[in-house]
């Protein structure tokens, strides 16, 4: 199945169409899934992101994707764990909620969750075991080198996009 394309609306003042953010939705999961995440989580990730609400419960995350609550019980739990989704209490109710927090998600969880520090040291680990000479422990030595730098310029970058993100 290939992704639909949307045609570009730059105005940035034109009209919510939902058809247009459901097939966004539908996109990005299927682009995210093919990368290895899980569809459904990508698909509740991204009716999140493209809410005008600020969050949702898990009823009203069923009804938008037409899922049962089951699929996204499981969905935020898997979202939470990589702190892309923060389930907040609704007053006056015993239900949760679920938003996407606000401080850069897409690299915060990557960086507080110390996600290339970890490969870094699984990495240098592999080439270790390998012995110094020979071609895996050479491949994992670069490897290891690769996720340091990933490590390092991530946040560099992330200082960036803050100070950028403070100009608009």
């Amino acid at each position: 199945m290939t992704a639909q394309h949307l045609p570009s609306d730059r105005t940035g003042d034109a009209a919510r169409d939902e058809p247009r953010v459901r097939l966004f939705v539908e996109n990005m999961a299927m682009f995210l899934a093919d990368w290895g995440f899980p569809r459904m989580a990508a698909r509740v990730l991204m009716v999140l992101m493209a809410a005008d609400e600020e969050r949702l419960t898990a009823t009203e995350l069923a009804e938008r994707l037409e899922v049962s609550a089951a699929a996204i019980s499981g969905a935020v739990r898997y979202l939470q764990q990589l702190g892309l989704v923060r389930r907040t209490p609704v007053a006056g109710s015993r239900s949760d909620a679920y938003e996407v927090p606000e401080n850069s998600w897409y690299a915060s969880a990557i960086i507080k969750g110390g996600l290339y520090q970890r490969l870094a040291d699984l990495s240098d680990q592999g080439a270790q075991a390998a012995g110094a000479q020979g071609a895996g422990a050479r491949r994992m030595t670069e490897m290891r080198d690769f996720f340091r730098f990933l490590d390092r310029e991530v946040g560099r970058l992330l200082e960036q996009w803050e100070t950028e993100r403070g100009r608009g």
